[in-house]
C-alpha cells in the first residue's frame, strides 16, 4: 500500500493517478476527503490522521512535512513500518545557502530523511510549469503579463511528469537512493512562455519586463511571499537571463518517454486562463 500526501495537489494528484493505474492500493491525504475527487479504488483520509499503518511506500509534499512536523512525520513512518519514502524536493538545494533560503529548506527535509534509516528517493525538479499560473489574473484581464526578467531561461516542467518519476520510485527498486533532477524538454524565457499561453488561447500576449523593485514589490504585496525568498528568486532570474537552461534527461530515462512541453501543459491547462 502507498500513502500520498497532498494527494489533490498538482503533483501529487498526478502520482496517485499513476500508482492507481498500475493497480496498486493508494490512500490519499488530503485536508477534506469528502471533497476529494479520486480515481476509483482509491481511499481518502485526512492529512492530520496520518494513517499509515500497512503502508510500505510514502509520497511526501514538503509543505505537508512542514505543517505536521518532520521528525513527528518520520517517527511516525518508521513505527508504522514505512519502508521507502518519495520526497518531492527541489533542484534547488545543488545551490543551497544563506541567500537560497528555498534550497535551504529543502536540503534540510532530505537531511531529516537520510538521517531516518528509511529507504529514500529525493525527486529534484527545477521550474515548475504550473508557476505560470501566477499570470492567469493579468491574461484573464487583458494581453500583458508584466513581470521581471523577460529574458529569463528556465525550462519549466510539467507536473504530471513529476508524478510519473514520483510514481516509479515507488512501485521499482531502481530509483532507491537516488536524487533524480528533473527538467522540461525546452528551455524557454518568461517571454516564450507567455507567447505559448496566448497560442494556445488563440490570441497574442506579450510579457513587459518589469523593473526590479517594481517587481519585488508586486511579489511581496500578497503576502505570500517572505522578502528573502523574493530577493532569491529576482537573485536567480537575473543569472538566467540569456542563459538557456539546462535540459535535464531524467524524465525520459526513468519514464521511457519525453517529458512534455510547455506547449502540451499550456493546452491542459488553458481553462485557467480564461
Amino acid at each position: 500500500m502507498f500513502v500520498v500526501t497532498g494527494a489533490t495537489g498538482n503533483v501529487g494528484g498526478h502520482v496517485v493517478r499513476e500508482l492507481a493505474d498500475a493497480g496498486a492500493e493508494v490512500v490519499a491525504l488530503t485536508r477534506d476527503p469528502g471533497a476529494a475527487r479520486l480515481p476509483e479504488g482509491v481511499r481518502a483520509a485526512r492529512t492530520d490522521e496520518l494513517p499509515l499503518a500497512g503502508a510500505t511506500g510514502l509520497f511526501l509534499n514538503p509543505a505537508v512535512v512542514w505543517q505536521l512536523g518532520a521528525d513527528r512525520l518520520l517517527a511516525r513512518a518508521k513505527e508504522s513500518g514505512v519502508r521507502r519514502i518519495v520526497l518531492l524536493s527541489s533542484s534547488s538545494v545543488l545551490d543551497a545557502g544563506p541567500d537560497n533560503p528555498i534550497g535551504t529548506r529543502h536540503l534540510e527535509l532530505e537531511r531529516a530523511i537520510k538521517g531516518s534509516g528509511l529507504e529514500w528517493t529525493f525527486v529534484r525538479p527545477g521550474a515548475f510549469a504550473a508557476n505560470a499560473l501566477q499570470w492567469a489574473a493579468q491574461i484573464k484581464a487583458g494581453d500583458v503579463v508584466y513581470g521581471p526578467y523577460a529574458n529569463a531561461h528556465t525550462a519549466p516542467i510539467h507536473e504530471a511528469d513529476m508524478g510519473a518519476v514520483a510514481a516509479r520510485a515507488l512501485l521499482d527498486d531502481a530509483l532507491a537512493g537516488q536524487a533524480p533532477v528533473l527538467s522540461g524538454p525546452e528551455s524557454l524565457t518568461f517571454s516564450d512562455q507567455v507567447r505559448i499561453i496566448g497560442e494556445a488561447l488563440g490570441r497574442p500576449l506579450r510579457y513587459e519586463e518589469l523593473p526590479r523593485e517594481v517587481a519585488r514589490e508586486r511579489m511581496l504585496g500578497g503576502g505570500h511571499m517572505t522578502p528573502d525568498v523574493a530577493d532569491s528568486l529576482l537573485t536567480m532570474f537575473a543569472r538566467y537571463v540569456g542563459h538557456p537552461a539546462e535540459i535535464s534527461p531524467e524524465t525520459e530515462r526513468v519514464t521511457g518517454r519525453p517529458g512534455r512541453t510547455f506547449a502540451r501543459w499550456a493546452r491542459d491547462h488553458v481553462a485557467a486562463f480564461r
